[in-house]
C-alpha cells in the first residue's frame, strides 16, 4: 500500500525517525537531502514521490555532480545518505520497493577517503599560547585547548557537563545521554574518562567553571560545561570558534596570503571559514591524534583515548608522512 507524501514532508518524517543519530548527524542529513528536495521541485519531471524510479535517482546524482563543486568523497557521502533516505521511504510506502537497491553509490578508495587536513603541533601551541595570554579561561580558550589536548569529537565536547570535570583526579568523563539531549557518535562505546595532563588546561577549566562560565542550565536541567547565556553552547558555535582561532591573523597578527585585513572576508564573523588556513573541529582532532602518535604514544593508548579503532586511526587520522613514521620507529630499534 502506497503512502502519498510530499518530498518535504517525507524528509521531516525521516529526520524525526532518526532517534539513533546525534544532532550533528541529523543536521548533516538535512543539509544533504535538501538538495534532493531542490532537484525534485525544480529539475525533475515528477509530481509524486511514489513515481520515483532508479532512473530518476541516477538523474539526481548526475545533477549533483554536474552543478556543484563536489569531490568524489563528498559525493559518496551524499549519495549514501540519499539511499538511506529512500530505503526509509520504501519502508513507509512512499516509494516503490527496490528503488534504493538501484542507487549506485560512487566507489571511493581508502586512499581517496583519507583526509590530510590538519594543523601542525607548533601552530596548535602558538594558538594555545595566545589564548592563555590574551583570552585566559574564555569560551574560545576552553574549546580549542580541550579539543587539541584530548582529541575528542565535537559531539563529546558538546555533551560535557560541569560535573563531568573531576578536578581532583583531573579527568573529563565523556558520557552518552541521548535521553537528555547529548548522544555520542558511538553511543555507549564512546563513554570513557579522558585524562587532562596539561597543567595550564587544568587551571583554565577550574577558572572557567568558578569565574567565567555563565550560571545557566540547558533544556534538560543540566549544567553544561560549555555554556553561553542561552544554555548549552551550540555545536555550530564550537565549529565557529575553531575557524576563528585558527586564522593566522587572529593568533599571529599576520596573513601568509598577503590579504588586506580590512577587506578580507575571512575576518568577519560569518566568514571565518573562508580563510584558507582556518579549520573546523575535526582537523583539530586529527592534529591531536597525529601529535600523540608522533610523541610515541602507543597506538593502543591513542585508540582508547581518542575513541577510534587502530584501523580507522591509520586510515583517516594519522597525518604523519613516511619519513616521520620511520624516525618514530627508529627510536625503538637502537641496538637491535
Amino acid at each position: 500500500m502506497s503512502t502519498n507524501l510530499a518530498p518535504e514532508e517525507a524528509l521531516e518524517q525521516y529526520l524525526q525517525s532518526r532517534h539513533d543519530a546525534t544532532a550533528s548527524t541529523v543536521q548533516n542529513h538535512r543539509y544533504r537531502l535538501n538538495y534532493f528536495i531542490q532537484w525534485f521541485d525544480e529539475e525533475s519531471d515528477l509530481d509524486e514521490l511514489t513515481d520515483l524510479t532508479g532512473w530518476h535517482c541516477e538523474q539526481f546524482k548526475n545533477w549533483r555532480m554536474e552543478n556543484f563543486d563536489l569531490n568524489l568523497v563528498t559525493l559518496q557521502y551524499h549519495i549514501q545518505t540519499f539511499r538511506v533516505f529512500i530505503r526509509w521511504c520504501e519502508s513507509v510506502g512512499a516509494v516503490e520497493e527496490g528503488v534504493a537497491e538501484n542507487i549506485i553509490v560512487p566507489n571511493v578508495s581508502d586512499s581517496e577517503k583519507a583526509r590530510d587536513v590538519h594543523i601542525t603541533h607548533e601552530r596548535a601551541m602558538q594558538i594555545i599560547d595566545y589564548l592563555c595570554r590574551y583570552e585566559w579561561a574564555s569560551t574560545a580558550h576552553i574549546v580549542f585547548h580541550t579539543l587539541y589536548h584530548t582529541g575528542v569529537r565535537r559531539s563529546s565536547l558538546y555533551a560535557l557537563d560541569v560535573t563531568d570535570w573531576h578536578e581532583g583526579e583531573q579527568y573529563l568523563a565523556v558520557r552518552h545521554r541521548p535521553e537528555k539531549g547529548t548522544a555520542l557518535k558511538l553511543k555507549d562505546e564512546g563513554e570513557r574518562n579522558v585524562s587532562i595532563t596539561d597543567s595550564r588546561l587544568v587551571e583554565a577549566l577550574n577558572d572557567w567553571i568558578n569565574r567565567q562560565r555563565p550560571d545557566v542550565k540547558d533544556d534538560h536541567g543540566r549544567e553544561p560545561l560549555l555554556a553561553s547565556k542561552q544554555g548549552r553552547l551550540h555545536y555550530k558555535t564550537i565549529s565557529k570558534i575553531c575557524y576563528k582561532v585558527t586564522r593566522p591573523c587572529y593568533f599571529a597578527d599576520s596573513c601568509p596570503h598577503d590579504r588586506d585585513v580590512e577587506e578580507c572576508e575571512g575576518t568577519s564573523y560569518k566568514g571565518y571559514s573562508k580563510c584558507p588556513d582556518s579549520v573546523s573541529s575535526h582537523p583539530i582532532r586529527r592534529s591531536a591524534i597525529t601529535h600523540h602518535l608522533d610523541s610515541d604514544v602507543p597506538k593502543a593508548i591513542v585508540s582508547e583515548r581518542m575513541n577510534v579503532s587502530e584501523k580507522i586511526l591509520d586510515q583517516h587520522y594519522d597525518a604523519r608522512d613516511k619519513e616521520q613514521k620511520r624516525q618514530n620507529r627508529r627510536k625503538y630499534l637502537d641496538g637491535v
